[in-house]
């Protein structure tokens, strides 16, 4: 009984850790991979990065937080790899609406199919699962650990 136990509470220990380590993180500030995002740049040609900053943008015409892309007019072919927060629905949602007013909107999000946002707007555009787990770049330039989560491409055209 006691053996029994004790294997529960190490069995519970790994699961409390994996989880914490799955819902945490100490920035939403992440880099899209260079070969994937120069894939779609060969497919879209974009005109501008939607949520960027000085060290992780990807097209020179970009929006920094001071920006606040969220607050601007998005136009003609739009890259966004958005913060992965609870704004990330404020995002997604602002990309359907470019959409609609004429841009092309290309997201990198994660495969969250429960949530409310994917089923409002993202079931509304193309979705691209990615295979495997994204390996996204820190500030720092590490790029050798893989996200904890599935990934999507989303594609809203007008």
């Amino acid at each position: 009984m006691l053996l029994s136990l004790i294997r529960w509470l190490k069995c519970l220990r790994v699961t409390l850790m994996l989880n914490a380590g799955l819902m945490t993180s100490l920035t939403d500030q992440w880099a899209t991979p260079k070969d994937l995002f120069d894939e779609l740049d060969a497919e879209f040609s974009f005109d501008l990065d939607a949520c960027a900053s000085e060290w992780n943008y990807k097209v020179a015409n970009y929006f920094d937080e001071a920006a606040d892309g969220l607050a601007q007019v998005w136009t003609g072919t739009v890259w966004c790899n958005p913060p992965y927060g609870r704004v990330i629905k404020d995002w997604v949602r602002k990309a359907y609406e470019s959409a609609k007013a004429g841009a092309t909107v290309v997201m990198l999000i994660p495969a969250r199919t429960d949530t409310a946002y994917w089923h409002d707007y993202v079931m509304k555009g193309e979705v691209r699962f990615l295979r495997g787990r994204v390996k996204f770049v820190s500030a720092d330039g590490d790029g050798s650990k893989p996200a904890p989560f599935p990934s999507a491409i989303v594609i809203f055209k007008p």
